[in-house]
Protein backbone atom coordinates (compact mmCIF):
# COMPACT_ATOMS: atom_id res chain seq x y z
CA UNK A 1 0.00 0.00 0.00
CA UNK A 2 1.12 3.27 -1.08
CA UNK A 3 1.57 6.10 0.96
CA UNK A 4 2.61 9.93 0.16
CA UNK A 5 2.44 12.18 3.05
CA UNK A 6 2.85 15.94 2.68
CA UNK A 7 4.00 18.49 5.09
CA UNK A 8 5.74 22.15 5.25
CA UNK A 9 3.00 24.04 3.87
CA UNK A 10 1.76 27.02 5.68
CA UNK A 11 1.86 31.00 5.35
CA UNK A 12 4.99 33.07 3.78
CA UNK A 13 4.92 36.87 3.25
CA UNK A 14 6.37 37.35 -0.71
CA UNK A 15 9.74 36.61 -1.12
CA UNK A 16 10.09 34.50 1.54
CA UNK A 17 11.18 30.16 1.66
CA UNK A 18 9.74 27.55 2.24
CA UNK A 19 10.32 23.62 2.02
CA UNK A 20 7.71 20.67 1.60
CA UNK A 21 8.67 17.54 2.37
CA UNK A 22 6.91 14.02 0.92
CA UNK A 23 7.50 10.78 2.81
CA UNK A 24 6.59 7.83 1.38
CA UNK A 25 6.02 4.41 2.24
CA UNK A 26 5.45 1.40 -0.02
CA UNK A 27 7.40 2.57 -2.43
CA UNK A 28 10.77 3.66 -3.01
CA UNK A 29 11.64 7.42 -4.00
CA UNK A 30 14.63 6.23 -5.80
CA UNK A 31 12.65 3.80 -8.56
CA UNK A 32 10.71 5.77 -10.95
CA UNK A 33 9.76 9.10 -11.08
CA UNK A 34 8.43 11.11 -8.48
CA UNK A 35 6.70 15.41 -9.02
CA UNK A 36 5.63 18.13 -6.97
CA UNK A 37 2.14 19.20 -8.60
CA UNK A 38 0.05 22.44 -7.18
CA UNK A 39 -3.68 23.58 -7.83
CA UNK A 40 -5.27 26.83 -7.07
CA UNK A 41 -9.08 27.24 -6.50
CA UNK A 42 -11.02 27.23 -10.06
CA UNK A 43 -7.69 25.96 -11.45
CA UNK A 44 -6.60 22.72 -13.09
CA UNK A 45 -3.56 20.51 -11.52
CA UNK A 46 -0.50 21.87 -13.12
CA UNK A 47 2.96 20.38 -12.57
CA UNK A 48 5.54 22.04 -10.73
CA UNK A 49 8.76 19.95 -10.92
CA UNK A 50 9.69 16.47 -11.09
CA UNK A 51 12.89 13.99 -10.56
CA UNK A 52 13.50 10.76 -12.22
CA UNK A 53 15.37 8.15 -10.41
CA UNK A 54 18.12 9.06 -12.64
CA UNK A 55 18.53 12.46 -10.72
CA UNK A 56 17.23 14.23 -13.93
CA UNK A 57 14.69 17.04 -12.74
CA UNK A 58 12.72 19.33 -14.73
CA UNK A 59 10.63 22.50 -13.78
CA UNK A 60 8.04 24.70 -14.77
CA UNK A 61 8.93 27.79 -16.21
CA UNK A 62 6.87 30.01 -13.34
CA UNK A 63 9.10 28.33 -10.66
CA UNK A 64 12.31 27.89 -12.71
CA UNK A 65 15.59 29.42 -10.67
CA UNK A 66 13.38 29.36 -7.36
CA UNK A 67 12.27 26.49 -7.04
CA UNK A 68 14.17 23.26 -6.16
CA UNK A 69 12.97 19.57 -6.50
CA UNK A 70 15.29 17.04 -4.74
CA UNK A 71 15.13 13.49 -2.90
CA UNK A 72 16.73 11.86 0.26
CA UNK A 73 16.92 8.00 -0.57
CA UNK A 74 18.27 7.10 2.96
CA UNK A 75 14.85 8.96 4.60
CA UNK A 76 12.84 8.14 1.46
CA UNK A 77 11.67 11.21 1.01
CA UNK A 78 10.91 13.92 -1.75
CA UNK A 79 11.37 17.61 -0.75
CA UNK A 80 10.51 21.06 -2.46
CA UNK A 81 12.38 23.81 -1.48
CA UNK A 82 10.50 27.59 -2.64
CA UNK A 83 12.43 30.49 -2.55
CA UNK A 84 11.41 34.18 -3.84
CA UNK A 85 7.73 33.15 -2.73
CA UNK A 86 5.03 35.13 -5.17
CA UNK A 87 1.41 35.00 -4.30
CA UNK A 88 0.72 33.35 -7.71
CA UNK A 89 2.46 30.88 -6.11
CA UNK A 90 -0.35 30.11 -3.81
CA UNK A 91 -1.84 26.67 -3.86
CA UNK A 92 -2.42 23.34 -2.53
CA UNK A 93 0.64 21.41 -3.06
CA UNK A 94 0.49 17.62 -3.98
CA UNK A 95 3.38 15.18 -4.42
CA UNK A 96 3.02 12.41 -6.72
CA UNK A 97 4.72 9.62 -7.94
CA UNK A 98 5.06 6.75 -11.34
CA UNK A 99 4.32 3.37 -10.56
CA UNK A 100 6.94 2.56 -13.93
CA UNK A 101 9.78 4.61 -14.54
CA UNK A 102 9.68 6.28 -18.38
CA UNK A 103 12.41 7.54 -19.89
CA UNK A 104 11.02 10.76 -21.03
CA UNK A 105 10.48 13.42 -18.10
CA UNK A 106 6.76 14.30 -17.74
CA UNK A 107 4.98 16.15 -15.45
CA UNK A 108 1.20 15.76 -16.65
CA UNK A 109 -0.47 14.55 -13.29
CA UNK A 110 -2.32 11.84 -15.65
CA UNK A 111 1.18 10.07 -15.71
CA UNK A 112 1.24 10.05 -11.87
CA UNK A 113 -0.28 7.33 -10.37
CA UNK A 114 0.25 7.55 -6.57
CA UNK A 115 -0.88 11.27 -4.60
CA UNK A 116 -0.47 12.70 -1.37
CA UNK A 117 -3.15 14.40 0.52
CA UNK A 118 -1.60 17.68 -0.20
CA UNK A 119 -0.78 20.71 1.91
CA UNK A 120 -1.70 24.06 1.12
CA UNK A 121 1.24 27.49 0.35
CA UNK A 122 -0.41 30.83 1.02
CA UNK A 123 1.41 33.17 -0.07
CA UNK A 124 0.48 36.77 0.62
Amino acid sequence: HVQLVESGGGSVQAGGPLRLSCAASGYTVSSTRMGWFRQAPGKEREGVACIGRDGITMYSDSVKGRFTISKDNAMNTLYLQMNNLKPEDTAMYYCAAMREYTRTPTMRPADFDYWGQGTQVTVS
